[in-house]
């Protein structure tokens, strides 16, 4: 019977994500309030059967009470998170926050799968993050000085990436994070932040060659300190990112095509001067050839993206401890594994549709400052989930980048949970700045004249007129008539 209920699952499971995902990229369409509000109480609830049926099937596989007990904490946190957002943000982007919930919720399905104790672990750092992130819309929206701390944001960025670099110890072949009282931060997410605060600051108003070149040698310092700590997919997040931003400000094609020859050129020279590189590159190009050592983890991953076919394995059915790093690094073949190829696209569109969310409250924005900052950070969400998916299946090399809100990691998923929260914010603030438009567009609009209800109104006074007209000649009339007689 067990049995049955798990490959019925599987395809349950399927098919709440399509409709999700469909519903996601539905609300981009509609433009009436009361249609999207429909929507978002669908996915809502298409949200709920999905955590119900994933933590049942877990639940029937292993009679651990902990998927019970983690279960409820993840219903208690969906349903917390949305009646938060409608209470204290009523102006908040509602299916930011769907989109939100459903990546978190499949992640700590994946997470329970592989190890409980995982799940429970990131379910309290995303419930401490989100926490924390409800401050941050109204620090947005309320504190102007926001603008003002450019150099703030370049300096701060900097000096955590170097201490990153000069007191992390050595993992996994790389200076990646720094232990403070027993609990590991990995600055370079955090300092994704400030990195497109202060691009944002620096071009808001002026987009001259020298102020290009300004932004241009910060953000290489940044790069270069990431690429001496062999964090190399953060390096390629913050120079895409740094690219993107650019163009945006500048409208000037010419300064993306001088990112882009420079990112190869250095590409070349990293390859030339740095051993880990040329591993990389050489397991992306044949890891079979060294598959007991270099090629282990990459081979494993894609033996896990196969083995589930189209529609999975069904959770528990198959075999993704066998994947190095599964947790972290290599997600994404987890899920193929047990839940199939369809919903790992489905998973991939989820994720286009909240960068689409995120550039569509972008591209509404009328303050530059606001604008780049929006753009940036989409830029870095969306770029992230390439180079995770795109490693993992082979498309390009491995960077060691996390999924975001799916792959366990501490300082990834709090992170993103902030950066959505400033997205947040931001949409908040185009509301007021629409509500604002509308108010004085009311106040400019000269009041008409209110029409009287009577027989002789709606009858037009017999003469084909209307109300108005039938009054103003009666007027008319009489003061051509007193002019004659006063002659």
């Amino acid at each position: 019977m067990i049995k049955i209920i798990v490959e019925i699952s599987k395809y349950l499971l399927l098919f709440l994500m399509i409709f999700f995902t469909m519903e996601t990229f539905m609300v981009l369409k509609k433009r009436n309030e009361d249609a999207r509000r429909r929507i978002m109480r669908k996915q809502i609830l298409l949200l709920l059967l999905f955590n119900f049926a994933a933590y049942l099937v877990m639940f029937l596989q292993t009679n651990d009470i902990y998927m019970i007990l983690l279960y409820a904490g993840v219903v208690l946190y969906v349903l917390l998170v949305q009646g938060l957002y409608r209470l204290i943000y009523k102006k908040a982007s509602l299916v930011l926050v769907n989109t939100m919930c459903m990546l978190l919720s499949i992640g700590f399905i994946i997470q329970a799968r592989l190890g409980v104790s995982t799940a429970v672990k990131q379910l309290i750092i995303v419930a401490a993050s989100t926490a924390l992130s409800f401050i941050i819309p109204v620090i947005v929206k309320k504190v102007k000085l926001v603008k003002d701390l450019t150099w703030v944001y370049g300096i701060l960025g900097v000096l955590l990436l170097a201490a990153v670099f000069l007191f992390a110890q050595v993992s996994g072949g790389g200076k990646l994070s720094i232990d403070i009282g027993g609990i590991t931060f990995q600055f370079s997410e955090f300092v994704k932040i400030t990195f497109v605060f202060f691009i944002a600051g620096m071009l808001q108003e002026v987009t001259t060659f020298r102020q290009v070149f300004r932004v241009t040698v910060v953000a290489g310092i940044h790069v270069v300190i990431l690429v001496l700590s062999k964090d190399l997919g953060a390096a390629l997040i913050y120079f895409v990112a740094y690219i993107v931003m650019v163009y945006v400000a500048t409208r000037k094609a010419r300064y993306a095509l001088l990112g882009l020859g420079g990112m190869s050129l250095a590409s070349v020279v990293a390859y030339q001067l740095f051993s880990h590189v040329r591993v990389r590159v050489n397991v992306w190009q044949d890891p079979f050839a060294d598959y007991q050592n270099t090629g282990y983890q990459i081979v494993q991953a894609l033996f896990g993206v196969c083995a589930g076919g189209w529609f999975g394995t069904g959770l528990f059915g198959g075999s993704p401890g066998m994947i190095p790093l599964a947790k972290e690094d290599f997600t994404f073949a987890a899920i193929c594994e047990e839940m199939g190829i369809l919903f790992a696209i489905c998973l991939i569109l989820l994720c286009m549709g909240t960068y689409l969310l995120i550039v569509n409250i972008a591209m509404k924005m009328s303050k530059p400052f606001y604008k780049l900052i929006a753009i940036g950070l989409g830029t870095e969400y969306a770029f992230q989930v390439f180079l995770t998916i795109g490693g993992t299946t082979k498309f390009i090399p491995m960077t060691g980048i996390t999924l975001p809100l799916v792959s366990y990691g501490g300082s990834s998923v709090m992170c993103t949970i902030m950066m959505l929260a400033i997205i947040q914010g931001l949409y908040i603030l185009r509301k007021d700045e629409d509500e604002q438009l509308e108010e004085e567009k009311r106040q400019k609009t000269p009041k008409r004249p209110k029409k009287k209800d009577g027989p002789s109104d709606r009858e037009g006074n017999g003469t084909g007129r209307e109300p108005e007209e039938a009054d103003d000649l009666e007027r008319r009339i009489e003061e051509q008539t007193e002019k004659s007689l006063n002659w």
